[in-house]
């Protein structure tokens, strides 16, 4: 373990944008920036072993902590020496504070996939928001569960991620103004909690802050005053950022270029190839979205000339690989057509092979945007 403290090095701003070369230093490794984030959620990226991960040069790697306190526990994380020595991996770790999947419950997401499995139905009385944090039950035993900035900074802190998040509320897109507005101060009030319990025990992490405010331009400025004034180490975005992918990038226009140029940047849960061209002339380091790994266990394969379907028509006799440049293992070793074969046959393996495709194609795709920047192409 390199035991380099936690720092970002500015390397090219380009002339033709806001886009910037940077590396972000940590304790298990350099991330070259800008740079795709795979979302891991419970610790694995979905039918990927970690050793084949760290093969294909994955930088940094998400986990959520909401799974993780669940399922194992982390107490359980912590006992095996933390989350780098229990799912075998040497590169950096960004955990999320749990705020995401647990005001999901209250407001969608996560509560209508887990009624799409057929786990017992939920009720959006579960969640009870106070001034202390939030209140839910276990989706996996009905367990009480109270989560507030203190025990999600900890419960990170036991996990061990290099990059750590701190907590924050949720409000959805359809929230009104006044209620908007008193999500953002209490979010503020609990992002400080977040950064003292952090400040009493760094760990050898760095922890982000959430930047908020929905689509209000004001409550965003607000945001990023307030939050710039302490002592974070780098700062995300998140949020309801629109509904459509212009309202996202008339806001990260407003609001990213009021964030310190000295510190790292992360847009929380974006990372389609769409949203990557637009975004990153903006000045975003890093993004995470499970979108390569979930369109690969899908059949949906990325290319340079656009997305493929596996078992589209004719594939099941293109005795090529999926893009004939392409050097992933997959495609090294692999033809589209037998690919095609495996997804008919619902075998296993389809999965693991079309997701090195494309979490392999997400790397090296910001490999060459970070070349483009540094020619002031991008």
């Amino acid at each position: 373990m390199n035991n380099t403290p936690f720092r970002f090095q500015l390397i090219h701003r380009s002339k033709k944008s806001r886009a910037r070369v940077g590396r972000i230093h940590t304790p298990h490794g350099v991330i070259d920036t800008p740079s795709f984030v795979a979302v891991g959620t419970n610790g694995s990226l979905k039918a990927l072993d970690n050793v084949d991960v760290t093969g294909l040069g994955l930088q940094l790697m998400f986990c959520n902590t909401y799974h993780l306190m669940l399922q194992p526990g982390t107490e359980i994380i912590k006992a095996a020496g933390g989350i780098h020595s229990f799912i075998n991996r040497a590169g950096p770790i960004i955990t999320d504070s749990g705020g995401f999947q647990v005001f999901s419950l209250k407001y969608g997401g996560v509560h209508e996939e887990l009624k799409s499995k057929g786990t017992k139905k939920l009720s959006n009385s579960i969640v009870k928001i106070t001034e202390e944090g939030v209140t839910f039950r276990s989706y996996r035993d009905g367990a009480r569960v109270v989560l507030t900035p203190e025990t999600s900074i900890q419960a990170q802190k036991d996990i061990g991620a290099d990059i750590i998040v701190s907590f924050d509320e949720l409000p959805p897109y359809h929230m009104p103004p006044h209620k908007l507005k008193e999500s953002l101060e209490r979010t503020h009030r609990w992002e400080k909690r977040s950064l003292d319990v952090h400040l009493a025990n760094r760990n050898n992490q760095a922890l982000y802050a959430v930047i908020h405010g929905g689509l209000d331009p004001e409550l965003r400025t607000k945001s990023c005053q307030y939050l710039t004034g302490l002592p974070f180490d780098g700062f995300a975005v998140g949020g309801s950022l629109g509904k459509t992918r212009e309202e996202m990038f008339t806001l990260l226009n407003y609001v990213m270029p009021q964030l310190p140029d000295d510190k790292p940047n992360h847009l929380l849960g974006i990372g389609d190839l769409k949203s990557l061209e637009h975004c990153i002339p903006i000045g975003i380091d890093t993004f995470d979205s499970s979108h390569p790994t979930k369109a690969a266990r899908h059949g949906l394969l990325l290319t340079k000339q656009g997305n493929k379907r596996v078992i589209a028509s004719g594939n099941a006799s293109v005795f090529r690989p999926i893009e004939d440049d392409c050097t992933c293992y997959t495609c090294q070793h692999y033809t589209l057509a037998y690919l095609c074969h495996l997804f008919k046959a619902h075998e296993p393996i389809a999965l693991s092979l079309a997701t090195i495709h494309n979490v392999h194609f997400m790397i090296h795709l910001m490999a060459d945007v970070r070349e483009k920047i540094l020619r002031d192409e991008v």
